[in-house]
């Protein structure tokens, strides 16, 4: 009999309705059932990609014995941490302080006043390797509460503290200044792997915003050797396009095959900006590959994107990907002793006597290197594809637009800039409550859930750089509309910065602020990066006072962990340096516009009009064509020179104003 998970719309608890386990999400009936029995809350966390999670699910929650243990001593709660990230970042909190380490599944056991005492991550059906069984914490743990409760109840106070975590932080005093920016760069160099390029050993993942940070900075090497070595590697499907979420080795080749919409969004921008840098055509189409991938594998129906590809795939990890070598040869025919060559394939493989395709050998010419990809992706077609999470979370949406609103006006792709407008239609307006606010999550038809900091923040940057794409003054509304909910709904007023849930939001047990970029952008960086964005275009300073906030709270910490604060250096490096706003008015813009969106120019903002109105654009006010022509604007603080008509004075003027 399913149990209370399968109302649920998550994937992630969809795979758990079946599970003897009497399973409820996090919610109200959850907590008033565990006060009313004074019973403790287990919270087990994960997400349909997690591999350890699907083990334990099968070892454990499926177990009948073992169910009925949970069901006699605890009120049982799944969490997928991509719906709730406020409950998971709470709760993960707490797994480190008490172990040291910390990932899913994530299970914790909770006061029914939600204050964690004991937790860990994944436990085996019976000892193993030095790990207690789940039987024998399930058992321990409820003995512990029988029989200590009031002692547990007393320690409460002081794990409340530890979990506000950010939130407590003071705003630094000290001027930002650039020097912050160059202890960073070298911090990130000092760590560099010169030999397979990113950063630190394995598990090695896609340090995407620390790229970023170093492209904006001028310090190309070390970025674009990263690109170019992820590129090559295994972590990159070779044959479909997309990355994986990160490497299990340092050189790229083995990955964790789950695919996630967030790493796809970040990488495909970092791949765009690396070209734009670097003239590599290897790095634009890795752009375009990934970006293909996303609107062929993972956009809905209503124009949405999904959130995951598992790395399973008929209970085996990675057997989607992998090949043999003679079912390489049998495939490919006369292309295969190329291929074999290009892709690295051997007799004994590179994976548990298979191969992982990797782009090390010389490449085959682009007729066939694209005949041999499409005859393995037609191949790889009739295989049981990974489970696909198929939940749309505003979020990791509005990465995806950004991303396609860059590429398409750089790369003047108009699929795409179709697919990041039809998806900010449906951020817009589907995925809004009764009272117009913006929800966090939507699958099979319904969407819910408070949206968070981050869902705002994004699409904040989302909107902006669609508007810079397209000059439909639309989404420069909106975009100013979302800034100024974000800040009324989650500024703090005493400490500056953000919280990361809303004034509005269901009370948790601490309030906590979201500051950390990795795996994503936090937030917080997220939101000072767009508000300085929007204080350029309009001029309005609250936005970036706003942005000062955010940018004060991490001044201090970002330049000595730079791989986790790259989204807030890259928003100091914007708040530091002299930008340009350019206005383009005229009855076509587009000449004048390619000179602006063909190159990196992260320190530049753009608005376009036809110079019959402003639209309510405070850098178009004022601007019209010259005698008659297109004419482009560069100003500093809305300090303009004298405007141009021709695309290469238009390229001098940007160029000796950086």
């Amino acid at each position: 009999m399913p149990n209370a998970l399968a109302g649920e719309t998550s994937p992630y608890l969809l795979q758990h309705r079946e599970n003897p386990v009497d399973w409820m999400p996090w919610g109200a009936e959850a907590l008033a059932r565990a006060r009313d029995l004074d019973r403790p809350l287990l919270v087990s966390i994960g997400y349909s990609a997690c591999h350890w999670c699907h083990v334990m699910e099968r070892e454990s929650f499926e177990n009948a014995e073992i169910a009925a243990l949970m069901n006699k001593h605890f009120v049982c709660v799944k969490v997928d941490r991509e719906e709730r990230p406020d409950v998971d970042a709470i709760y993960m909190e707490a797994v480190q302080a008490m172990t040291g380490h910390g990932g899913w599944p994530l299970n914790v056991f909770l006061t029914p006043e939600q204050v964690p005492f004991y937790a860990g991550t994944y436990f085996p059906p019976e000892q193993r390797h030095g790990m207690p069984s789940w039987p024998m914490v399930l058992g321990g743990v409820a003995k512990a509460w029988e029989q200590q409760r009031e002692e547990i109840r007393q320690q409460s106070a002081a794990m409340i503290a530890r979990l506000s975590g950010a939130a407590v932080l003071t705003a630094s005093q000290q001027p930002l200044d650039a020097s912050t920016l160059e202890e960073a760069v070298a911090k990130l160099r000092a760590n560099f792997d010169s030999i397979n390029g990113g950063w630190g050993d394995a598990p090695k993942f896609p340090a995407a915003s620390a790229i970023e940070f170093l492209l904006r900075r001028g310090e190309s090497a070390m970025a674009l050797q990263a690109l170019r070595s992820m590129a090559s590697g295994g972590i990159n499907d070779q044959i479909g396009g997309g990355f994986a979420r990160y490497s299990v080795d340092a050189a790229w080749t083995v990955p964790h095959f789950e695919k996630m919409l967030y790493d796809n969004a970040l990488l495909a921008r970092a791949y765009l900006h690396g070209w734009q840098v670097s003239g590599d055509e290897i790095l634009r189409r890795t752009a375009e590959e990934t970006l293909d991938w996303v609107l062929r594998e993972m956009t809905g129906p209503e124009g949405g994107f999904y959130s995951a590809l598992d790395a399973d795939s008929e209970g085996v990890e990675g057997k989607f990907y992998v090949w043999d070598l003679d079912e390489l040869r049998a495939v490919l025919g006369d292309d295969a002793d190329i291929a074999v060559r290009w892709l690295g394939a051997s007799e004994q493989g590179n994976f548990e006597g298979l191969n992982i395709l990797e782009s090390r050998g010389a490449e085959p010419e682009p007729d066939v290197r694209e005949a041999i990809r499409r005859t393995l992706l037609e191949a790889r077609a009739a295989r049981v594809r990974p489970g696909l999470d198929d939940k749309r979370l505003c979020a990791w949406n509005a990465l995806m637009i950004s991303a396609l609103a860059e590429a398409g006006a750089a790369l003047e792709r108009q699929d795409y800039l179709d697919a990041a407008g039809r998806c900010a239609d449906f951020l817009l307006e589907t995925m809004r409550d009764a009272d117009s606010h913006l929800l966090r999550t939507y699958n099979a038809g319904r969407a819910k859930l408070n949206a968070y900091l981050e869902d705002h923040a994004f699409l904040v940057e989302a909107l902006l750089a669609l508007y810079e794409a397209t000059f439909e003054p639309r989404w420069f509304h909106a975009a100013r509309g979302t800034a100024d909910t974000m800040i009324v709904r989650f500024a703090d007023t005493d400490r500056g910065g953000f919280f990361q849930t809303s004034d509005d939001h269901e009370q948790l047990v601490a309030r906590r602020k979201d500051l950390d970029d990795n795996p994503i952008p936090s937030g917080s960086s997220s939101a000072a990066v767009g508000l300085l964005r929007l204080a350029a275009l309009t001029g309005e300073e609250p936005y970036e006072r706003h942005a000062r906030g955010v940018l004060a709270l991490v001044a201090e910490i970002a330049p000595r962990h730079p791989q986790s604060f790259g989204h807030a250096l890259q928003a100091l490096d914007f708040h530091l340096a002299a930008v340009r706003e350019v206005a383009l008015v005229g009855d076509d813009t587009s000449e004048l516009a390619r000179v602006v969106r063909g190159a990196f120019r992260p320190h530049v903002v753009l608005a376009g009009g036809d110079g019959s109105a402003a639209n309510g654009i405070a850098l178009l006010q004022g601007r019209a064509p010259i005698d008659g022509h297109p004419a482009a604007y560069v100003c500093e603080r809305f300090s303009c020179r004298r405007p141009v008509t021709a695309a290469g004075d238009l390229e001098a003027l940007i160029t000796s104003s950086s």
